[in-house]
């Protein structure tokens, strides 16, 4: 896949005067032509009036360990890894596996804007416009089979590239989870892009999974393989310590990490001299999600 130059990005004053039109268009005649060319969906979307981060900021501070576990490690050593050819499988306890290659991908399920939160554990926040289909519309092609209650997603294991997979801070490859009806939640998103453009290698190139209402580990990325299971799977986070990072990992003020609260978290571009802002339940999206915990102890299954 073709590295995206700073000049090719699309200039954020531009990007969001050409959100703000769409927006306005939507309600008149011409939204039929513009809904072709950029979808913005409605309820399940972060409220427009939620700054986007800057795409600066975005690129250049990030959790991905396998390129290391500074902020700035990702956009510093994530240059030489390589995003095609990609393909993605599907397997485990389904009525016909499937492997689709990243075009197919691209090709068969359309992306869309879908503007999400995204909350790290650590208690810093963004807005990202994020190019993405549900994930559900990729399960689908499979038929889950009855026995298929969880969905485990494994990403890219190659230490050559990924030079933070050559310490033993986690055992690779990294592995995450979700509940299937988590998992075929329409929020739950396959994202290919932000901004307009492609994934970077920092942010996950070239495929990764987007789970708004929980924290930023579950959202794996540089996805190879996706297995439906009939037991919980056990994460990376959840291996390497379990009393810190449960299954769920629901976006809770109420609940505190071991180390430090939950209760308050920084957008990043705001500045430190800015209050810290209150964090919500399920990050924000407790009207689409909370119904899928109905009748749980969210502080037993954290």
């Amino acid at each position: 896949m073709k590295k995206i130059l700073a000049s090719e990005i699309t200039p954020e004053t531009i990007y969001q005067n050409r959100r703000s039109f769409m927006k306005s268009a939507a309600a008149g005649t011409a939204s039929v032509v513009l809904g072709s060319l950029f979808s913005i969906p409605g309820s399940a979307n972060t409220p427009s009036s939620d700054k986007l981060t800057r795409y600066r900021d975005i690129i250049s501070y990030n959790n991905y360990y396998e390129f290391g576990t500074s902020k700035e490690d990702p956009s510093e050593n994530s240059g030489k890894f390589k995003t095609s050819p990609w393909s993605v499988s599907i397997e485990g306890e389904v009525e016909k596996a499937k492997t689709f290659s990243y075009e197919q991908i691209i090709k068969d399920f359309p992306s869309e804007e879908r503007i999400y939160r995204l909350r790290c554990v650590e208690g810093w926040s963004m807005v990202i416009p994020w190019m993405g289909f549900s994930l559900s519309h990729l399960l689908k092609t499979v038929t889950p089979t009855s026995k298929a209650k969880f969905v485990e997603f494994i990403s890219v294991y190659r230490p050559e590239e990924m030079i933070g997979q050559q310490s033993k801070i986690l055992d690779w490859p990294y592995r995450e989870g979700l509940r299937l009806d988590e998992a075929m939640h329409p929020l739950t998103i396959m994202a290919t892009g932000l901004y307009g453009k492609n994934l970077p290698n920092q942010n996950g190139a070239p495929i990764r999974l987007v789970v708004p209402w929980k924290y930023g580990f579950k959202s794996s990325k540089a996805i190879v393989k996706i297995k439906l299971v009939e037991h919980i799977p056990i994460t990376s986070w959840m291996n390497a310590s379990p009393t810190e990072y449960g299954f769920y990992s629901n976006v809770n003020p109420n609940v505190s990490h071991p180390r430090w609260s939950q209760a308050t978290e920084r957008r990043i571009g705001d500045s430190f001299l800015d209050p810290r802002r209150p964090t919500e339940m399920f990050n924000g999206y407790a009207k689409e999600v909370s119904g899928l915990y109905q009748g749980m102890d969210l502080k037993k299954y954290y």
